[in-house]
């Protein structure tokens, strides 16, 4: 068994921020374990322009941000195993893997669990129906796009305005496919107003909210789809069932992190994110294995995965150097009705003023609202923001918070008349 200083599972744009952040921060003996053969994630298929506008301040396609970070990596010379498969990680920081010399052990001083997330399949969402070819997940036909250049198919129809489907909608269509159009179960789409914009009302391609596919038909090939209204509690509306013609189904109906083996370790899982329950610092209920990216919670822009992973390799640069201060208070996070999952969930008070950030999104859209963040005794912080929505993350960095004497700490979102 081999022994490291700090193991980053992930080279995608999380690991690879991590990365560069700890070796900035003092830590020489760290490796990053990627499964697939090249470093950059699923940044390497998305081709279209959009990313970097906050972190790099121009716009970038996804393969030249993941560049901009493989450069700093390789600029510092950051050993890296390609087609390395993590096979489990446990509560002593022992890290399991296995690629073309066989199975092998990393045991760390720290872990940065940098692994991403995985599309939601017909088979979770329970979509009635035979299952001929031509159902796809988004990210799947994307790949096959851009990087094989196969295109899936020629009369195409997309469940779900996550930001890939919707980008899907655009790409098919310049390759000369038929976008017939998009049913989103919510009552509001699930992508950025920007790729709504450009990629559905740019080409007419029609987004149906509160609609669903409700059956799928074709023994070989998909030959047709379902669709219904849905009303309130999400259930279809008899009578509003519409038959479409397409050889095609694109599924984009969301992601979720790919935590299974920080749950296997020990990690308490946060139930609304689906990720790991961290601290301000990203360090999960394991001490000395942090958790960032899209693995701890589904972020809306590369450039804030970017942000957030190089928080944590600093942190986790400190925990191995001996640089966190001393624990002196604990404070548990939680959060009103109108949020849907916050980060962190708990703060270990370690300085009497610490600078945290919060992390969260809205369940629904809120055109006026008031942010609080509170302990029953006193309000620390307070902000009004307009035009709240599920599909957009929500930052706030509060500074000079002064924990030492706080129990639990509320996180409220009031929607304003």
């Amino acid at each position: 068994m081999i022994k490291k200083d700090l193991v980053i599972i992930g080279g995608g744009s999380a690991g690879l921020a991590s990365a560069v952040s700890a070796f900035d921060n003092g830590i020489r003996d760290l490796i990053i374990l990627e499964r697939n053969p090249e470093l950059g994630g699923i940044l390497n298929q998305c081709i279209h322009p959009g990313f970097g506008l906050h972190h790099f301040h121009e716009e970038l396609t996804g393969p030249e941000y993941a560049d901009r970070y493989i450069n700093e990596v390789k600029k510092r010379n950051i050993p890296y195993l390609l087609n390395s498969q993590v096979l489990n990680i446990t509560k002593g920081k022992i890290v399991t893997f296995i690629n073309e010399n066989g199975v092998q052990k990393f045991e760390a001083k720290a872990i940065i669990f940098a692994a991403g997330c995985n599309e939601r399949t017909r088979g979770q969402i329970l979509t009635p129906g035979y299952r001929p070819k031509g159902v796809y997940t988004a990210g799947l036909a994307q790949k096959y796009l851009n990087i094989y250049g196969r295109l899936v198919g020629k009369n195409v129809y997309i469940l779900g305005s996550g930001d890939i489907g919707l980008i899907m909608a655009r790409r098919m269509t310049l390759e000369g496919a038929k976008v017939l159009g998009v049913s989103e179960i919510m009552p509001y789409s699930n992508g950025l107003k920007r790729n709504i914009a450009q990629c559905l009302e740019d080409f007419n391609i029609p987004l149906r909210l509160s609609n669903t596919v409700t059956n799928i038909f074709g023994r070989d090939r998909l030959e047709a789809i379902e669709i219904s209204d849905v009303d309130e509690k999400l259930q279809p509306i008899k009578g509003t069932e519409k038959i479409i013609k397409c050889d095609t189904l694109l599924l984009s109906v969301g992601l979720y992190p790919f935590n299974s083996m920080l749950k296997n370790a020990g990690c308490v899982v946060n139930k609304e994110s689906k990720g790991s329950l961290v601290d301000q610092n990203l360090e999960t209920s394991i001490e000395g294995i942090f958790s960032t990216g899209n693995v701890l919670h589904v972020h809306d822009l590369v450039d804030f995965v970017s942000e957030e992973s190089e928080r944590a390799g600093t942190n986790a640069a400190k925990y191995i150097l001996n640089k966190l201060s001393e624990v002196k208070n604990i404070v548990n996070v939680s959060h009103s009705k109108n949020v849907s999952y916050l980060i962190p969930s708990i703060i270990k008070v370690r300085e009497e003023n610490e600078n945290i950030i919060f992390s969260f999104r809205v369940r629904k859209n809120i055109k006026k609202a008031t942010i609080i963040l509170k302990n029953p005794a006193k309000v620390h912080y307070s902000v009004k923001k307009i035009n709240l929505l599920p599909a957009e993350m929500i930052k706030i960095n509060v500074k000079n918070l002064n924990l030492l004497d706080c129990n639990e700490l509320s996180l409220e979102v009031i929607e304003d008349e």
